[in-house]
């Protein structure tokens, strides 16, 4: 695997040896951008792998996006090559039907210490809860971020990330109600511990996740990509943009719902995405009570 190829796939010219935050974040901005957070494998008839050589020839050389075990993974290869100090760490996520965690960790997430200061980075959230810079592992610190005001809190060695969102304006009255549109301002998104982990730990939740017949990823085809001034997502048939802040504190949200023969196009131009098999969309139950 070539690191330089990574580099060229997510558009990043800078520094490469200068380990310090600002370096972290403009690599992590530029992957967020150009890499999304997709399953398409499920609905064309393929599987996610968790083998580190396989999601580098989908992501790098494929222009293809994953799931937070596949993108998180290749960015924790990334950092370590460079030399950052970096650990994975796993999430338990927040169900918001069933007011709950799940169980056990199904999320992969990352921790960087840079001269003793410890920061949480993930790029492998879906649409608008997507962090857009590194996170302080510090407690009870608002955080604002174009997306909104991230905040971690900790009890008991449990860790808990939530964000604190805007106002948001549907110009589409008919989709005011969709379950696809976030309705709370404070919304609970993962708890996690420092413990950490290898990928190992999560080649069970990887199998279980995609043949559940419960799991979201099952149900639904979905796929969301950040841009210089919000987020692009497509659950289904259904395409959802975002423009944050776009006036007086308040997301700007427009939904379309696209005709089988428009999805192709749409994933070309909008994600950069080209399925080498054909994709069936799909838009079900939204939870996975692990």
């Amino acid at each position: 695997m070539d690191i330089e190829a990574y580099f060229e796939r997510i558009g990043y010219k800078n520094s490469r040896s200068e380990l310090d935050l600002e370096t972290l974040t403009d690599i992590f901005q530029h992957q967020i951008q150009a890499i999304p957070f997709e399953n398409f494998n499920l609905h064309c008839g393929g599987y996610m792998d968790l083998d580190l050589v396989a999601i580098f020839d989908q992501i790098v050389k494929k222009k293809r996006g994953g799931w937070c075990l596949q993108i998180n993974q290749l960015l924790y290869w990334v950092l370590t090559t460079m030399g950052f100090e970096t650990t994975m760490l796993g999430g338990c996520i927040y169900i918001p039907p069933i007011h709950r965690y799940t169980n056990t960790p199904i999320h992969l997430l990352l921790q960087v210490t840079i001269r003793d200061k410890k920061y949480i980075v993930d790029a492998a959230f879906l649409h608008s809860l997507q962090m857009w810079e590194p996170l302080e592992l510090t407690c009870g610190k608002d955080q604002p971020q174009m997306p909104g005001i991230f905040r971690l809190t900790e009890e008991n060695g449990t860790w808990y990330l939530d964000q604190i969102r805007r106002e948001q304006y549907i110009p589409n009255q008919e989709f005011i109600n969709s379950d696809l549109l976030e309705k709370n301002k404070y919304r609970k998104m993962y708890s996690f511990t420092l413990k950490p982990r290898t990928i190992k730990h999560f080649e069970y939740i990887n199998t279980y996740i995609q043949t559940s017949p419960v799991s979201l990823f099952v149900n639904t085809s979905l796929c969301s990509l950040q841009t210089p001034e919000g987020v692009h997502g497509l659950m289904g048939t259904t395409l959802i943009c975002r423009k944050f802040n776009y006036k007086d504190n308040v997301d700007l949200v427009e939904i379309k719902t696209l005709k089988e023969e428009e999805i192709e196009e749409t994933l070309r131009t909008i994600f950069g995405i080209h399925l080498e098999t054909k994709l069936v969309p799909k838009h079900g139950r939204q939870y996975l009570p692990i």
